[in-house]
């Protein structure tokens, strides 16, 4: 006899307070919210909305509403209600007692699908890092939510009888956010070498920024299918919110052989807590430190132009504000752009999927990076031979002469490379 296990769905309810927004700006985030509802697991059966000029400061909404919410929360036998804005302790605290049910907001949500997502040692802590900071207010009314994993056990179990539970919890998570601070202390340094490896290859360094599930990853590995070595993985592409969280970077070579570093990087999203971005600023400094951002677009989202302003805010926020960008326009077969790729003004219109655009995109890559370069003439004596292949590792070579007082190079290259070495211009 063979028995079918049905895997049981977290039942939710979702509550969105309209401040003031456009209708239709609103209407957008909580329709957001419901995909990270279903990205985190959960199934949505109700939806409650409200419009109001302020929030209650006791249970966020209205004494009536909070009413309604208890009873389509029995009727459809949901175990969580989910908030789309940040709730206070008190507010979560209060609001869980009055429905009786877990309470959530829409930072938590989030918080909780980077747990989900978290893969490498690196974001395991980041997350840590950002749940705690976000729980350390919040543990009155969370303390069975809370993990006793952290913090050692000799200093904190012979604290006096006078101490309190809550005190405890408290000791307990900010001893934890200190270790957790050091560690991350010890992987921005690893983080940075490698960095600092990277500048001194002299290679250009471009970084795929963007909204949540725009279609990044999905770029990087059809650049790495063209542009890869074969030693170099493909990264996680799914679609799906925050498929991937780790940073990524891989090499490219063109087929003019000059070679570029392209980093995948953690999408961007409405209302991203704070405290994720304080997490991942060190994986985020990829973007800062880029020579080119190849900002990508879901074009076939209606709300397209409202998630590229969310992305621009937060690379402002990072300190990459100023850095050159190039706009993709990507999936724009589904929004049934026709004659794409088109190229022009910075911007490129194509579709990752189906390999739409890819050579187009490298090539407009390739003209921004290399814009301003210019030919320039070196002679390097012979006892100086790794000087000059250095030079040509990063330059587009395009004549080599030997000649009696050394070996003479024609080159492409950028500004910078000819300061360098101009002890050795002609």
């Amino acid at each position: 006899m063979t028995e079918n296990i049905v895997e049981s769905v977290t039942r939710v309810i979702l509550v969105g307070v309209n401040l003031g927004e456009r209708e239709e700006d609103f209407e957008r985030s909580v329709q957001e919210l419901k995909s990270l509802a279903k990205a985190c697991g959960k199934q949505t059966v109700g939806i409650i909305t409200q419009n109001m000029e302020s929030v209650n400061q006791a249970t966020y909404v209205g004494s009536g509403k909070v009413r309604e919410i208890k009873e389509l929360a029995k009727m459809q036998e949901a175990e969580e209600i989910i908030f789309d804005d940040a709730l206070s302790p008190s507010q979560m605290r209060n609001l869980g007692k009055v429905l009786d049910r877990v309470v959530m907001d829409r930072t938590n949500l989030i918080l909780d699908i980077f747990a989900m997502r978290a893969k490498t040692r690196e974001a395991k802590l980041q997350v840590e890092s950002a749940r705690l900071q976000y729980m350390l207010p919040r543990l009155i009314g969370m303390r069975e939510q809370l993990g006793r994993q952290g913090g050692a056990s000799g200093s904190l179990s012979n604290k006096g009888a006078g101490e309190t539970k809550l005190e405890l919890d408290r000791r307990r998570i900010e001893h934890r956010i200190s270790e957790l601070r050091k560690e991350l202390s010890d992987i921005e340094g690893n983080r940075e070498t490698m960095r600092k490896r990277r500048d001194d290859s002299h290679l250009p360094q471009v970084a795929l920024v963007g909204y949540t599930n725009a279609g990044k990853s999905t770029i990087m590995n059809r650049m790495l299918e063209r542009y890869g070595s074969k030693k170099e993985k493909t990264v996680l592409e799914q679609d799906m919110l925050f498929a991937t969280l780790d940073t990524t970077v891989r090499s490219m070579e063109f087929s003019d052989h000059r070679s570029f570093l392209l980093s995948d990087t953690v999408g961007f999203i409405h209302k991203l807590p704070t405290d994720l971005v304080k997490a991942f600023r060190s994986t985020l400094d990829e973007v800062k430190y880029a020579d080119l951002l190849l900002h990508v677009v879901d074009y076939s989202d209606e709300n397209h132009k409202k998630q590229m302003e969310v992305t621009q805010k937060t690379l402002r926020e990072i300190g990459a504000g100023n850095v050159p960008q190039i706009v993709v326009y990507n999936k724009a077969d589904l929004a049934k752009v026709e004659g794409i790729p088109i190229v022009g003004d910075g911007r490129i219109f194509m579709a990752a999927a189906p390999c739409i655009g890819i050579e187009e995109l490298s090539e407009l890559v390739r003209d921004t990076l290399y814009a301003g370069n210019q030919i320039c003439e070196f002679l390097f004596p012979y006892d100086k031979g790794g000087d000059a292949s250095k030079l040509m590792e990063v330059a587009n070579t395009l004549e080599t002469e030997y000649l009696p007082e050394g070996l003479r190079i024609k080159v492409s290259c950028a500004k910078k490379e000819a300061k360098r070495y101009q002890a050795y211009l002609q």
